[in-house]
């Protein structure tokens, strides 16, 4: 039987950047991915993630410079990004990136699907997997990297609790973007009800295609129906389609990423996914690294409460934005009487800033203590109607 250090299940970005990672380090490593899957995603990634990746130029389909916030009544609401942008990728190219960027590494690539865990008469993992009609395949790991995706087979079965995380069910069509009157530039979201109950729907630029999707976790609603009325909303109705695509999103991260023996989550099978914005790529990207490095002292020691140091760093690091944005999923998002009062703050500068400034460096901004006071006061007249939408 095959050994390896570490084997990672999920070639994503979570999943591919630890095996990047461990490879780098001269571990041996396996990346089993099942390929043939592309994710819903409206595919931004925010400067902090070019950087701190090194995400090269020509992966970038489009550099949003602008986002428009547009209300249930129809009010529009434009949020211009002073002296920035947010880079756009196509996630069938920017995933095979990153798994070719670890083969080049020194992991080894398989295409396979992932079955089960069991274990060998040492106790060690045994992972097996199967590659098309040719049956099942075992190989022996020091270490697994669950970075399956939302409701992670790795997680359901190493992990307590992997199971029970609530999900928003994401839908969006890659389409044609019009030749004329269409702004390739801007990342529009659209708060309205009819398109998502619970969430948002989105408008962003691919360059020569357009990713136009809705989120929701609401039983009976129909996110196709969502997509299709976006798509009329946005002058995209007659525009061609290129593919279609679907999966569940985590809504909340798990309170625990590891079985405490040899295995630990990764990205959206963590549950690394922003509440209210839907972001996952930047977090996959670092829930990855933090995974490897998790790993990596495990192996070195032996002691497997290491493991455990992927999820307390990333919440060290992210935590708090994570509440604040959970916080403001809950409430914002709750009616459309709170969503028409959700984009009219967006008008505000104050609030433009200090969210373009929060996104891009991936934290809370501190430095404007006036500025955080009068929008303080600002979402309280607001909330208590002083003020019209």
């Amino acid at each position: 039987m095959e050994s390896y250090d570490v084997v990672v299940v999920g070639g994503g970005p979570a999943g591919a950047t630890a095996a990047t990672d461990l490879a780098h380090r001269g571990y041996a490593v396996l990346l089993l991915d099942r390929g043939g899957r592309i994710k819903p995603c409206g595919g931004a990634i925010p400067p902090k993630a070019i950087e701190e990746f090194r995400i090269p130029d020509e992966l970038l389909v489009a550099r949003a410079r602008s986002a428009r916030m547009v209300s249930p009544s129809g009010r529009e609401v434009d949020m211009p990004i002073d002296g920035g942008f947010v880079g756009m990728v196509d996630r069938e190219q920017f995933d095979e990136y990153l798994r070719e960027r670890a083969e080049l590494a020194g992991a080894h690539r398989r295409t396979g699907r992932f079955l089960r865990v069991s274990r060998d008469g040492a106790g060690s993992a045994v992972i097996h997997y199967r590659v098309g009609e040719q049956g099942e395949r075992c190989v022996r790991a020091r270490a697994i990297i669950g970075a399956d995706g939302a409701l992670s087979e790795v997680g359901r079965q190493c992990v307590p609790g992997a199971d029970e995380v609530p999900c928003v069910f994401a839908y969006h069509e890659i389409v044609r973007a019009p030749q004329a009157g269409f702004d390739g530039s801007r990342c529009d979201v659209y708060y309205q009800g009819r398109l998502s109950p619970d969430f948002y729907g989105w408008v962003f630029p691919h360059g020569d295609t357009v990713s136009v999707g809705v989120g929701s976790a609401r039983k009976g609603f129909s996110i196709r129906g969502g997509v299709s009325a976006l798509r009329d909303s946005a002058g995209l109705g007659s525009a061609g389609t290129v593919r279609r695509e679907g999966a569940p999103i985590p809504m909340r991260p798990l309170r625990r990423w590891d079985n405490g023996r040899d295995v630990v989550l990764a990205g959206d099978a963590a549950g690394v996914v922003a509440p209210a914005s839907g972001e996952g790529i930047y977090y996959a990207l670092s829930g990855g690294r933090l995974a490897a490095e998790a790993v990596d002292t495990y192996l070195v020691t032996g002691d497997a409460r290491a493991l455990g140091l992927a999820r307390k760093r990333f919440m060290k690091a992210h935590g708090r934005v994570f509440m604040v944005l959970g916080i403001m999923q809950r409430f914002w998002y709750a009616s459309d009487r709170r969503r028409e009062r959700f984009v009219s703050i967006c008008r505000d500068p104050d609030v433009q800033h200090l969210t373009w400034q929060a996104y891009m460096h991936k934290r809370l901004v501190r430095a404007r203590p006036l500025a955080h006071m009068r929008i303080f006061f600002k979402d309280l007249a607001h909330l208590c109607g002083i003020v019209s939408p």
